[in-house]
């Protein structure tokens, strides 16, 4: 019998799923795992603190954190990367032709605190000289009315961050000219309307990105593991155990995606896929462990603190348990 009944929630992907369907146990733990989509699960993890292990939003743990209330502490797990240039969409008839563009400019976000728009901030600021301060913000659901954020924000009065209409989605402004582009990890489906003047900011976003990363050395962080700050202090070699656990999970991930006896994953040049993703980012595509990626969190929690998300600059050490500082795979 295990001595401890856990529940999990996550996203199910490639690295998770090893996790979730048993190939991979953690010692002495039984896990009652919920699959679901990011937005929900890090809504309800935040607000009601259902799971004992969730996925979490970077964006969101950093905030909580700083502030002093987050009752999750973060294993160095990263579930979720994404490069964003591909998640700029913008008014083809406002004279967007470059990030620059946008000083001056409304857009959209689903949430101001998400991920993925830390990082679109992030860059805009760093790398083109747009910050903050220099775009109104306008707060809400894509397709769906009457979305906002998962938590309370307190920013500052200087930043132009407002929701939209209880009536509004993002994808109907964007397409009748009430904005002037969108920052989604999902794009809007005023994209595929060939009667929208709407385009990526990035038409060859891969390349964006390639070059991004061989400028910065970054793959950016998106979501995290976290675990129940009380639970983790009562039984302090979990976080441990649970990172070998995930870390395995990984490595059998990538494994299945260099087997080209039988094709694991519905790509039928995927073995080739790798091996390019590797000249470029080296053998270690989806790093764990705090230390190898320090530089790139202490990026986000700067972020944080430019975009008015936390009163002080956090240390990164601050948003993990201390018994997986020191963890590699």
């Amino acid at each position: 019998m295990p001595d401890l009944d856990l529940t999990l929630a996550c996203v199910a992907t490639d690295r998770s799923r090893p996790i979730l369907d048993g190939r991979v146990t953690v010692p002495g733990v039984a896990l009652a795992a919920t699959q679901g989509e990011p937005e929900t699960i890090f809504k309800t993890a935040l607000r009601e603190r259902t799971w004992d292990v969730t996925e979490m939003s970077m964006s969101s743990h950093i905030t909580v954190t700083a502030r002093g209330d987050a009752h999750y502490v973060g294993i160095p797990v990263f579930l979720s990367r994404a490069f964003r240039h591909s998640g700029i969409y913008v008014r083809t008839d406002r004279g967007i032709d470059r990030p620059e563009d946008l000083k001056g400019r409304t857009i959209g976000l689903p949430e101001y605190q998400q991920t993925a728009a830390l990082w679109v901030r992030g860059i805009l600021r760093d790398l083109h000289g747009v910050g903050v301060r220099d775009v109104k913000w306008r707060i809400g659901g894509v397709e769906q009315a009457g979305q906002g954020e998962r938590i309370k924000l307190d920013l500052p009065a200087d930043i132009d961050a407002a929701p939209i209409g209880p009536e509004e989605t993002l994808n109907g402004l964007l397409a009748a000219g009430g904005i002037d582009a969108i920052v989604s990890p999902r794009p809007p489906s005023s994209l595929d309307d060939p009667d929208v003047p709407v385009a990526r900011l990035f038409p060859d976003y891969r390349a964006a990105e390639v070059a991004y990363h061989r400028q910065t050395g970054f793959f950016p962080i998106m979501h995290c593991l976290a675990i129940r700050r009380e639970l983790a202090e009562a039984h302090p070699d979990l976080p441990g155990k649970l990172f070998k656990a995930f870390a395995e999970a990984r490595d059998m991930a990538l494994a299945e995606l260099g087997l080209i006896n039988v094709l694991r994953v519905s790509l039928p040049w995927v073995a080739a896929a790798l091996a390019e993703t590797k000249e470029i980012m080296g053998a270690d595509i989806w790093p764990y462990g705090f230390r190898r990626n320090r530089d790139e969190i202490a990026a986000m929690t700067r972020y944080a603190h430019e975009d008015g998300l936390t009163a002080q600059r956090l240390e990164p050490e601050a948003l993990f348990h201390r018994s997986t500082l020191d963890l590699a795979p």
